[in-house]
C-alpha cells in the first residue's frame, strides 16, 4: 500500500509516521487482500490536533475517517477506529464487493465542484433585470468523481464507508441516476427519479 503521511503546518516524528504505518497496515490487511493508497494528513487546531485519514482500498472502495485529540497519536486512533468501525459494520458486504471477480458495469466520470457563495451584489448580471440582486458563486475546487452502477444499499455502503453526506449512482436495478443522502435527522434518503409519475 503506498502510503501519504503529511502534516499541515506541522512537523511529524519519525515514530509517528512508524505507528500510523503499522496500525493502517493492520486495519487494511484485515479486510482487505490488498489496499492501493492512503493519505493521513495532521494538522492543528487552537488547543487539540485533527487526523484526517483516506484509504483508496481498490475496486471503487473509499473510506474516510476523522479525528480529534490532545496529541497527534490519539488523533490517528481516534480516526483509525472510525474507519474500522465502518468496516466491521459492513465486513461481509464489503469483502463480497472486493472478491467479487465477475466484471461490473464500468463507471461514469462526472465532474465534482466545490462553490463559495459570493457577496450579493446590486449590478445587474447576465441579462437579470435592474433592480434584481444577482447571487454569485465562484468554484474553488474541482475533481472528477465516479458514478458506479450499483444497488441502492451498497450504495448506502459507499456513501456511510467514505463519510460522505450525499452519493450520486447509477441504480443497477432501474439504470437511471439516483442520489442517496444522510437526512438532518440521521435517516438515508433517496431520490428515483425513474419512480415519478
Amino acid at each position: 500500500m503506498q502510503l501519504t503521511v503529511s502534516g499541515k503546518q506541522l512537523d511529524l516524528s519519525d515514530a509517528l509516521r512508524v505507528h500510523v504505518e503499522r496500525h493502517l497496515d493492520s486495519i487494511t490487511n484485515k479486510y482487505f487482500d490488498h489496499a492501493l493508497e492512503a493519505n493521513v494528513t495532521f494538522s492543528k487546531a487552537r488547543s487539540f490536533f485533527t487526523c484526517d485519514i483516506n484509504v483508496h482500498a481498490g475496486r471503487g472502495i473509499m473510506l474516510r475517517g476523522e479525528g480529534e485529540a490532545g496529541d497527534a497519536h490519539a488523533a490517528f486512533d481516534d480516526a483509525a477506529e472510525h474507519i474500522a468501525k465502518r468496516l466491521r459494520r459492513y465486513r461481509r458486504r464489503v469483502n463480497e464487493h472486493a472478491r467479487d471477480v465477475t466484471p461490473r458495469v464500468k463507471s461514469e466520470a462526472g465532474r465534482q465542484y466545490v462553490l463559495r457563495q459570493e457577496e450579493e451584489s446590486d449590478a445587474p448580471v447576465n441579462g437579470a433585470a435592474s433592480g434584481e440582486i444577482a447571487l454569485h458563486a465562484t468554484v474553488i475546487a474541482e475533481s472528477l468523481a465516479e458514478i458506479a452502477s450499483l444497488s441502492v444499499g451498497e450504495a448506502v455502503m459507499r456513501m456511510d464507508l467514505a463519510d460522505q453526506h450525499v452519493l450520486m449512482f447509477r441504480n443497477s436495478a432501474s439504470g437511471g441516476l439516483n442520489v442517496v443522502y444522510r437526512r438532518s435527522d440521521g435517516h438515508i434518503g433517496w431520490i428515483d427519479p425513474s419512480g415519478a409519475t
